[in-house]
């Protein structure tokens, strides 16, 4: 049986090695191309995704009624090899690469996840967390359903799956179980007639539409608009919140399924999950980043001698920050990009030694100096403690650390994994017992109004809930009390 609560977001229970940053549940892709490979289209529209999940991969195809699917653990490039890719002919296809969770790192979690119907085979991947996976348990487990996994991206598709069964097509069996689903979701769906591409009614969860520029009549869908530049697909638009596109040989069909949808974008898919060469409201996110940076700027100058970014997110609010306030702009932190998730756990010197395995600092650079550092977020404050003494081994003389995002104190409960509230630093300690704790000379956040500010569009459009606690979407008492912690004792 499911547990009742957040199914997406198992949390770390050793301290040392959780995650210090929120990490994104899921990276999707769907495209209706006939005569194409679809197959190694998705591959490298997922490959492209790569940075939305680590954990598993998955694709699947529809040669008429014939579904191909392969799904293993491992990145995109370990889970398929030309040979694979062959056996996945077809017209269509969907794709999903998964983040990680612990407790939940299981073949039978990968997605897309497969569902017989009496129209035919159906493939679901998703991206995004339901909020009411207790109530839909009750209803799946009342009509006799049998839960194979521990994801509620397999409830979706088993109240698709109930309502075909029920006598309704496609498109309104989708409907109908959508309006059953509370939370976060963005779809992606193939069926032997076509594919269908869906989001929630705040559209918190990104999901664009591309065209493939030969033929016009060839369709992609993904998260993010990098994952359309790869295989050389065009930007159209955005699929809309609350938006249904239906896409077969007849041509695409968009539907309004929620009339009264609200936007609410992730804006931390803006500050940080998406990559910087995605683009979001007719810009790219470098973009945005480093007007964030510039605003950083204006509210917490320091004098300093350089301004460094933490690789790599935390890049172009550094070349923002340097261009607003004049302080050079130097490469103190080098990445190595060839280091992933590691299952050879270091000796506990190695972990005393700090994250020099993913960073290096640069000591001719750093050494005599007075350093501003730039980062989009601190979560636990970890990972910022062994930067930091990095930094002064380094040399480096003054540490001011800024940080392009306002204090997080609030979980997500909508598809980000961060943990309980009483294990995120900025709901428990002030900004100057979190400068203290992580050894800089003096720590600024952005202000909750700058980075919406910069964003140059309606404030009202964006979910901020992790740095307000004021979510979009009513969160239930029993999930609430699993994260909400320090609320839940206040009350107490």
């Amino acid at each position: 049986m499911i547990p009742d609560r957040d199914l997406h977001l198992d949390l770390c229970d050793d301290n040392d090695n959780a995650a210090d940053k929120p990490e994104e549940a899921c990276g999707v892709f769907g495209i209706y191309a006939p005569g194409q490979e679809v197959a190694k289209l998705t591959y490298f529209g997922l490959y492209a995704l790569q940075h939305r999940g680590q954990e598993s991969a998955g694709i699947a195809t529809f040669d008429g009624q014939q579904l191909h699917e392969h799904r293993d653990m491992g990145l995109v490039s370990h889970v398929f090899s030309p040979e694979i890719l062959a056996q996945l002919p077809g017209q269509l296809a969907i794709g999903h690469t998964r983040y990680s969770t612990t407790g939940s790192s299981r073949r039978c979690n990968a997605q897309p996840v497969i569902v017989e119907t009496k129209l035919g085979k159906l493939a679901l991947a998703h991206n995004g967390n339901l909020v009411n996976t207790a109530e839909l348990q009750q209803y799946l487990l009342a009509k006799g359903c049998e839960l194979n996994t521990t994801i509620d991206s397999e409830m979706i598709a088993l109240v698709i799956r109930e309502e075909v069964n029920a006598g309704k097509g496609w498109v309104d069996a989708t409907i109908s179980a959508c309006q059953r689903c509370v939370g976060a979701f963005s779809l992606t769906i193939a069926t032997p007639d076509g594919i269908m591409a869906i989001r929630d009614t705040n559209g918190i969860r990104p999901l664009v539409l591309g065209i493939m520029p030969d033929h016009v009549s060839h369709y992609v869908v993904a998260s993010e608009t990098c994952a359309l530049d790869i295989i050389g697909a065009d930007y159209e638009r955005d699929v809309k919140p609350g938006e249904l596109l239906w896409i077969t040989e007849e041509g695409i069909t968009a539907i309004e399924w929620a009339p009264k949808a609200e936007p609410k974008l992730c804006i931390f898919e803006m500050i940080y999950f998406a990559r910087p060469d995605s683009w979001v409201h007719e810009e790219s996110l470098y973009s945005y980043r480093m007007r964030l940076g510039k605003q950083l700027a204006k509210e917490s100058f320091h004098a300093a001698d350089i301004v460094i970014g933490v690789p790599d997110s935390g890049i172009p609010a550094a070349i923002g920050f340097s261009e607003a306030s004049g302080i050079p702009y130097a490469e103190g932190l080098i990445k190595n990009r060839y280091v992933g998730r590691t299952f050879i756990q270091p000796t506990q010197e190695m972990r005393e030694a700090g994250i020099r395995m993913k960073l290096n600092p640069l000591r001719d650079v750093l050494k005599g100096k007075r350093v501003i550092v730039i980062d989009d977020s601190i979560v636990r404050g970890t990972t910022s403690r062994k930067l930091v003494k990095a930094l002064r081994d380094a040399g480096a003389t003054e540490i001011h650390m800024r940080i392009s995002s306002p204090p997080v104190t609030h979980p997500c409960f909508y598809g980000i994994d961060t943990d309980t509230q009483d294990q995120l630093i900025a709901a428990t300690k002030s900004v100057a017992e979190i400068a203290e704790q992580i050894g800089v000379d003096t720590l600024a956040y952005l202000s909750w109004e700058g980075m919406l500010s910069a964003t140059e569009r309606n404030p009202n459009h964006f979910c901020s809930a992790c740095f307000t606690g004021d979510y979009p979407v009513e969160i239930p008492d029993g999930i609430k009390r699993s994260k909400l912690m320090l609320e839940i004792g206040a009350r107490g």
